[in-house]
């Protein structure tokens, strides 16, 4: 099975801006499903609203759209009911880290063994072009047009700090990279987050002066680097790419699996 195997073309061409990185995040994943030779049927993809939300109905496997920052909760249901099934979750700022955030931080604690893959471009960009949890401090956005003063998460150090036991970030500039890091989160046995810096043309980088798309990808190129490579001794501001964390911990669904098997021993 190629990549078109995976995706549903009856719902394109997409809705998604000219430039929007979410098409090579999407691109990326299929490429990484087809390499592992993961059949349809074994997997589900569950997302909120949002840009990257809509990924969920342009694939041709199970998928549910639900409530906005719940896509987590009902991730959780569906792994906990068919643990035998491979759970992505792709997410936006709002889904990921601000209404989705207590449910981000108790997913990464549990370990439950799904796919987190926190989509950051910066902004709100299907409601406007509002700021969020991951723009920063000093760009503009529709509700900062004089200047954002909230901080931002950092998606790697929240993540690790919170328990998740696989850690990753990458760019939609280095989408082979991409690719080989969800075939590693996708495999891995726990809660896996990955982080993709992804480029929002429209209302991020026209209101903040960045260009067009591919004077924003060439600065996912300059300003990133592997981790622990020279580039990043010589320049301490580079951002690092690269699996951060990976751990092999008790999986959540496996010791409800426990658990359960304690309790009916209880009561014969």
């Amino acid at each position: 099975m190629n990549i078109k195997g995976y995706i549903r073309e009856r719902f394109f061409p997409h809705l998604w801006c000219p430039g929007c990185g979410h098409g090579i995040v999407l691109n990326s994943l299929l490429r990484a499903i087809d390499q592992l030779g993961m059949n349809k049927n074994e997997l589900v993809m569950v997302s909120g609203i949002g840009c990257s939300s809509r990924i969920s109905g342009y694939v041709d496997f199970h998928s549910l759209h639900t409530l906005h920052g719940r896509a987590l909760a009902f991730a959780t249901g569906v792994k906990l009911s068919r643990p035998e099934l491979n759970v992505i979750v792709p997410m936006g700022d709002g889904d990921a880290l601000a209404i989705g955030g207590n449910h981000f931080i108790h997913a990464c604690r549990r370990n439950i063994a799904m796919t987190a893959i926190v989509m950051n471009n910066r902004i709100y960009g299907m409601t406007g072009g509002q700021f969020s949890p991951l723009s920063g401090y000093g760009i503009q956005a529709t509700t900062a047009p004089y200047g954002n003063i909230d901080h931002d998460f950092d998606v790697v150090q929240l993540s690790m700090s919170a328990g998740a036991s696989f850690v990753a970030r990458t760019t939609t500039y280095h989408a082979k990279e991409m690719i080989d890091i969800f075939k590693q989160a996708i495999l891995h046995d726990g809660f896996s987050v990955v982080e993709v810096l992804s480029q929002c043309p429209t209302y991020f980088g026209r209101r903040n002066k960045m260009g067009s798309a591919a004077d924003m990808m060439e600065s996912f190129k300059n300003n990133t680097t592997r981790i622990g490579s020279k580039a990043k001794e010589e320049n301490p501001n580079l951002l690092e790419r690269g699996v951060f964390v990976r751990k092999d911990i008790p999986e959540y669904c496996a010791e409800y699996d426990k658990i359960i098997g304690n309790a009916m021993k209880g009561h014969k």
